[in-house]
C-alpha cells in the first residue's frame, strides 16, 4: 500500500510538472510568434494587438490561431490580396484610423465566414471592387471615409450583412449625382438607383449627340441655299451690268425697208 501511494504521488508530479512545462512551451512559442511591436495575449483565444505601432504594412507573420487583431492608429494603407487567408480562427478585425485607400478584391479571402466583427471606419476608403466584401458575414463599420457614391458602393453594401445599418453611416463625400454629394448614401440610393444611371446617361449623350449632327446638317443645307441665292443674285448683277449690243447700220436699212 505505501508503495502504491509513493507510485500515486509521483506520477502526479510528473503530471503537474508535464503539464507546467506544455504550458510553459505554448507561451513561449506564441511570444515568439508575435509580430515585432505587436502584443500578444491569450483571452478566449490568441488575442494580438499591434495599436500605436507605426505599422506602414499588415504583418505577414501573423500567428495562425489569431482570435482577435487589433491594427488601428497606424499608417497602413492597402489591404493586399489573401493577407488574412492563415487566419482562420479570426472574429475581430480592427483597421480603424489608419491611412487606407485600397482594397483589393480578395483581400479578406480566407476570414470573410468566420468574422464577425470588421472595422475599418476613419480611413481615405473612397471606392472598392464590388466583390471586395463577397461572403462577409460581419457586422462591418466604414463610417467616416471619404466614400464616392455610385453603382459599385450600391453594389457592395447590398452584398453585405447588416446592409441597411453600414449604408446608413455612409456619408457620400462625392456622387455620380452633384445633389447627393454630403448626403447618407441610404437617402441617395432611396431618391435614384445608381446602377442605373449610366445607361440613362449614355442615352442623353446619344441624344445629345445625334442632335448635334441633325443642327449641322441642317446649318450646312441653309448655307448652301444661302450661299447659291448670293451667287445667283451677283451673276444677275453681273449680267445687267454688261453694256446693250448696238445694232449695224445695214440691220437699220433692212428694218426702214419693210416699214
Amino acid at each position: 500500500m505505501h508503495l502504491v501511494d509513493l507510485w500515486l504521488t509521483r506520477s502526479l508530479s510528473m503530471c503537474l510538472l508535464l503539464q507546467s512545462f506544455v504550458l510553459m512551451i505554448l507561451c513561449f512559442h506564441s511570444a515568439s510568434m508575435c509580430p515585432k511591436g505587436c502584443l500578444c495575449s491569450h483571452s478566449g483565444g490568441l488575442n494580438v494587438s499591434c495599436s500605436n505601432a507605426n505599422l506602414k504594412e499588415i504583418p505577414r507573420d501573423l500567428p495562425p490561431e489569431t482570435v482577435l487583431l487589433y491594427l488601428d492608429s497606424n499608417q497602413i494603407t492597402s489591404i493586399p490580396n489573401e493577407i488574412f487567408k492563415d487566419l482562420n480562427q479570426l472574429r475581430v478585425l480592427n483597421l480603424s484610423k489608419n491611412g487606407i485607400e485600397f482594397i483589393d478584391e480578395h483581400a479578406f479571402k480566407g476570414v470573410a465566414e468566420t468574422l464577425q466583427t470588421l472595422d475599418l471606419s476613419d480611413n481615405r476608403i473612397k471606392s472598392v471592387h464590388k466583390n471586395a466584401f463577397n461572403n462577409l458575414k460581419a457586422r462591418a463599420r466604414i463610417a467616416n471615409n471619404p466614400w464616392h457614391c455610385d453603382c459599385t458602393l450600391q453594389q457592395v453594401l447590398r452584398s453585405m450583412a447588416s446592409n441597411h445599418e453600414t449604408a446608413n453611416n455612409v456619408i457620400c463625400k462625392t456622387s455620380v449625382l452633384d445633389e447627393h454629394a454630403g448626403r447618407p448614401f441610404l437617402n441617395a440610393a432611396n431618391d435614384a438607383d445608381l446602377c442605373n444611371l449610366p445607361k440613362k446617361t449614355t442615352d442623353y449623350a446619344m441624344l445629345v449627340t445625334m442632335f448635334g449632327w441633325f443642327t449641322m446638317v441642317i446649318s450646312y443645307v441653309v448655307y448652301y441655299v444661302r450661299q447659291n441665292q448670293e451667287d445667283a443674285r451677283r451673276h444677275l448683277e453681273y449680267l445687267k451690268s454688261l453694256p446693250s449690243r448696238q445694232k449695224k447700220p445695214d440691220e437699220a436699212d433692212d428694218i426702214s425697208t419693210v416699214v
